[in-house]
């Protein structure tokens, strides 16, 4: 039975580099997001025969409502979830941050990824056989901040938490919950790193980065255990990145 897979955020960058391989590696991938044009443009990259895309804007609890009832009737079951859609806004001190640029990050990367794991969640419990396995994509931000990221960071740091109560809720049904968090990974998000970043000390430097294909491969080891064994936590970074100690 082939195993139906789902990406936010699917039409670029690391959403997309996990539904390809993914999809190279057995899976049927479906790809949402809100550029329905992103995301045909993607499937037929990866495959249409392989992939899918529904278009889907992850703040919206209509649309994710739409999402898995598409999913049941066209596939019946769902067996991975990869909460991958996150946003952010320009950096700045949390006193010049607008209260309208943290709801905006929350809404994306902490709502939506509520509302997409219990979307998820709920077709997990009821098919049969039951189960399946979230995947969040949380960030080296999920433990550690950048200087200027107030909203990110919070989101991120929530997404632990969200991770954590996923994995024992789960546990009745089969559901295994686990998060990715990742450093660096080279898409149009870190392009700007080469130019310099905030650091701690408030210097700007640049920053290493390391190819999306290993952050890929890792959510495929994580989708690929069986639903016995998870890992709860991988951290995949760019190994100089200033991370560890002191940087």
């Amino acid at each position: 039975m082939t195993r139906i897979a789902l990406i936010t955020g699917g039409g670029s960058g690391i959403g997309f580099a996990c539904a390809r391989t993914l999809a190279q590696s057995g899976y049927h991938t479906i790809l949402t997001g809100r550029r329905e044009q992103a995301l045909i443009e993607a499937c037929e990259m990866i495959g249409t025969d392989r992939s899918s895309a529904i278009a889907c804007d992850v703040t919206s609890e209509e649309d994710v409502d739409a999402l898995f009832a598409q999913i049941e009737k066209d596939h019946n079951r769902l067996d991975v979830l990869f909460n991958n859609a996150g946003n952010n806004v320009p950096a700045a001190p949390i006193g010049d941050v607008p209260v309208a640029d943290f709801k905006t990050v929350i809404n994306v990367n902490l709502i939506g990824a509520f509302t997409m794991a219990r979307g998820a969640f709920n077709l997990m419990r009821k098919q049969t056989p039951q189960g399946g396995r979230i995947i969040n994509n949380g960030s080296i931000s999920a433990s550690m901040p950048r200087p200027g990221s107030s909203p990110y960071t919070a989101s991120k740091h929530a997404i632990t938490g969200l991770t954590r109560t996923i994995s024992l809720d789960g546990r009745p049904y089969n559901i295994a919950c686990g998060q990715i968090d990742i450093g660096n990974a080279a898409s149009d998000m870190t392009a700007k790193m080469g130019a310099g970043v905030p650091q701690a000390d408030l210097s700007i430097k640049p920053e290493p980065v390391m190819d999306v294909q290993h952050v890929a491969d890792s959510v495929l080891h994580m989708a690929n255990l069986p639903l016995n064994a998870n890992v709860q936590f991988m951290t995949v970074m760019a190994t100089t990145m200033p991370f560890i100690g002191r940087g």
